[in-house]
C-alpha cells in the first residue's frame, strides 16, 4: 500500500532541518569540536610531558628526590586516605536519607548537600580562617587549649572534606530515587534489619557509581588548590600538598621539577577517566542484564 504523500514529506522536511544534516554542517561541528578539544584539553596535556621530559629521564627522576616534593607527595596521600572514606560515608548516608526518606526540609539538605559545588574553594577556606583562625570564632578557645588547625594538616583535611563533600552524595542521589525502595521494603518484611538492608540490598545495586563518586573524590583532593593554599599557609616541607608544591616550584623557575611533578596529577586525573569508563561500560552490563535504572 503507498503511503501518503504528505507524511512522506513531513518526515523529509524533518530530516533537513535537523542541525548537523548536512554534510557541509557537520564538518563544520566535528571539526569545530576536535579543534576546541585539541587546543582547549590535548595541547596542555601534552605540553606538561613535553616540558617534564625535554631533560631526559634523569632530570625526570630527580625532581622526585627534593625532600620537599617527597614530603608533598606523602600528604597528599594521606590526606586522600583521610578525606575519601570519610566522604564515601557522608555520600553513602546523605543519599540513603535522601533517596529513601520524605521529611520536612529534605530539599535543603539537598540544596547543602551540593553547596561546595556553588561555592569557589578561596571562599571556603576564608570561611574556615574565620572560624578556626587565631581571631576566629573558635581561635580563642583552641589557642587556650594548644589545639592548632590552621596553618596545619587538620585545616587541609578540613577544606579537602569540603570542596569533595558532595561527588560521592551526588553520583548515589539520582540511582538510589531511580531504584526506588521496593527491595528494601520486601527485605524488611523478611526480617532484615537495617544495616544488613544497606550492605546486602543497596549498596550492591549502586556499587558502580559508589566506586566512580569515590574515584572522583579521590583526584578533586589530589588536585585541590584553593581552600588548601589558603588555610595550609604554604610552609615549605610541612603543609605543602603536590598541587602547593608545584606552585612553588614553578616560582623557583625550577620549570622541570613542576612539570615532572604535574605529571602525577595528570596521570591521576587520566586513570580517573579510564576508571570512569569501566565503571560505565559495567554498570550498562548490568543494567541490561537486570533490566533496572543505570547510572
Amino acid at each position: 500500500m503507498a503511503s501518503d504523500p504528505r507524511t512522506q514529506a513531513t518526515a523529509q522536511g524533518s530530516r533537513r532541518i535537523r542541525v548537523g544534516d548536512g554534510p557541509a554542517t557537520r564538518r563544520v561541528l566535528v571539526g569545530g569540536v576536535l579543534l576546541v578539544t585539541a587546543l582547549v584539553l590535548v595541547a596542555p596535556l601534552l605540553a606538561i610531558f613535553v616540558e617534564a621530559f625535554k631533560h631526559g629521564m634523569a632530570a625526570y627522576a630527580a625532581s622526585f628526590a627534593a625532600p620537599d616534593t617527597q614530603y608533598a607527595i606523602g600528604l597528599t596521600l594521606f590526606t586522600a586516605l583521610i578525606v575519601v572514606p570519610v566522604n564515601v560515608g557522608f555520600g553513602i548516608a546523605a543519599a540513603w536519607c535522601i533517596a529513601k526518606f520524605r521529611f520536612p526540609g529534605r530539599n535543603l539538605l539537598v540544596a547543602l548537600v551540593e553547596l561546595p559545588f556553588s561555592i569557589s574553594p578561596i571562599i571556603a577556606g576564608v570561611a574556615y580562617l574565620f572560624v578556626y583562625g587565631a581571631q576566629g570564632l573558635l581561635g580563642p578557645w583552641l589557642g587556650e587549649h594548644d589545639i592548632k588547625i590552621m596553618f596545619a594538616v587538620p585545616a587541609i583535611i578540613l577544606a579537602s572534606l569540603f570542596v569533595t563533600a558532595p561527588f560521592v552524595a551526588r553520583e548515589l542521589i539520582p540511582l538510589m530515587i531511580a531504584q526506588g525502595s521496593e527491595e528494601e521494603e520486601a527485605a524488611v518484611t523478611l526480617g532484615a534489619g537495617g544495616w544488613r538492608i544497606l550492605r546486602l540490598v543497596t549498596l550492591p545495586n549502586v556499587r558502580f557509581a559508589l566506586l566512580y563518586g569515590a574515584a572522583l573524590c579521590n583526584a578533586r583532593v589530589m588536585g585541590e588548590f584553593g581552600a588548601v593554599s589558603v588555610v595550609s599557609g604554604n610552609i615549605r616541607g610541612q603543609t605543602n600538598t603536590l598541587p602547593l608544591q608545584i606552585e612553588l616550584l614553578y616560582q623557583d623557575n625550577n620549570a622541570v621539577a613542576a612539570f615532572a611533578v604535574a605529571t602525577l596529577l595528570t596521570l591521576v586525573a587520566l586513570v580517573t577517566l579510564v576508571a570512569k569508563a569501566i565503571i560505565e561500560r559495567l554498570d550498562a552490563a548490568r543494567v541490561k542484564a537486570q533490566g533496572r535504572p543505570g547510572h
